[in-house]
């Protein structure tokens, strides 16, 4: 696996793109080194690569349950320590699945999605980050 990264302007906003898709992704600084908003900041995508990993199998584990998933979201939010690095300490993902859904199905598709088939949720949880999860069935 591998990934590009390429600074775009004088200040600290940069493109990253892979060989897997054509889609280039926009990553910037916060305000205070530099950042003018023209991106996404790098802890910001730790959490958006964490929705994605188990958002991408729960919705495969699903349909493989034959569920009628109709729509589908994820909120994640993350707690940081004060020290620097200031490495997330908690995550907390809520995921809405509106549908005509088994509440025990979906259970357990979370589970499998979030605790055996993410790898990102594996490596911060081998960092010492507790990551806890929450359904929403609609």
């Amino acid at each position: 696996m591998k990934v590009e990264l390429k600074r775009v302007n004088d200040a600290v906003h940069f493109e990253a793109s892979a060989p897997s898709s054509t889609v280039k992704v926009q990553i910037d600084g916060s305000p205070d080194i530099g950042g003018l908003g023209l991106g996404v900041r790098p802890m910001e995508m730790v959490l958006m690569a964490l929705a994605s990993c188990s958002s991408l199998d729960l919705v495969s584990i699903l349909k493989k349950q034959k569920q009628d998933l109709q729509d589908f979201s994820v909120s994640v939010e993350g707690e940081r320590r004060e020290q620097i690095p200031t490495v997330f300490t908690k995550i907390h993902m809520i995921f809405t699945l509106k549908g005509t859904i088994d509440q025990d199905k979906a259970n357990r598709a979370a589970e499998l999605a979030v605790k055996k088939y993410c790898s990102v949720h594996d490596m911060l949880a081998a960092g010492g980050v507790e990551i806890t999860y929450s359904l929403i069935l609609e």
